[in-house]
């Protein structure tokens, strides 16, 4: 993230959650979502947590819940809220996460991969530090298209947000898909001038896929990816 736009999120911290009240039932939504995916043996990351919209909510039904946000004063806004003891908060640059690989079932990132000037940097840590076959929740905004969605988009860049991804929801599904993110369900939520893509993902390593099509190709005499019988 770029100091500047750091800067934005850290001056827009103090007022962060109150503003975003009026998003309340957009975000309850999203937990619904989410919710059914979750157990209490999964640890779950959390990126680009804010405040903490979805970590509050979720964080009972979990083992283990990390929140993180690059921005030092959104953990500081959220750690004055009360919330699950499974529940904790630290400072962290999505593209580089002080994990082990493998260390999460679950990973959160909400509302920001279009607005990261390289969000395929953060999926490749996403998928390091998440166990094969574990869960990526992304809901994120996408382009609306339309007059009124321009304006709204146009408006929010002379505050110094910037978005840098202007997916619908077809190109920002697509986009998961080309990285190895298989798209178990995606929903569209909220309204048609800023609409939000909830997709609920599972990842499993490109070697894992391949080893699996070999077997699958023995299996049913075939030889692997070309759809042709094996030799008389």
């Amino acid at each position: 993230m770029k100091e500047s736009e750091l800067a934005f999120w850290q001056k827009t911290a103090r007022h962060y959650t109150r503003s975003m009240d009026r998003s309340a039932p957009l975000y309850a939504a999203v937990c619904e979502r989410i919710r059914p995916h979750l157990s209490r043996d999964m640890n779950v990351l959390e990126l680009a947590c804010g405040t903490g919209q979805l970590s509050f909510p979720l964080s009972p039904y979990v083992r283990l819940w990390e929140a993180t946000d690059a921005a030092p004063a959104m953990i500081q806004e959220a750690k004055k809220r009360i919330g699950s003891s499974r529940l904790h908060f630290s400072v962290q640059d999505a593209a580089h996460l002080p994990y082990a690989p493998e260390s999460f079932d679950a990973v959160v990132i909400a509302n920001a991969l279009h607005i990261l000037p390289e969000p395929d940097r953060v999926l490749r840590e996403i998928q390091r530090v998440l166990k094969p076959g574990g869960w990526l929740f992304a809901p994120t905004f996408v382009h609306g298209g339309g007059r009124l969605a321009r304006l709204r988009t146009w408006c929010m860049e002379r505050t110094g947000f910037h978005v840098y991804h202007r997916w619908n929801a077809g190109e920002f599904v697509s986009y998961l898909s080309m990285h190895d993110f298989w798209v178990v369900e995606h929903a569209l939520l909220g309204g048609r001038v800023l609409p939000l893509c909830c997709a609920a993902c599972r990842w499993t390593p490109a070697e894992q896929i391949t080893a699996q099509s070999r077997s699958e190709g023995r299996l049913h005499g075939r030889y692997p990816g070309t759809g042709l019988g094996t030799a008389e």
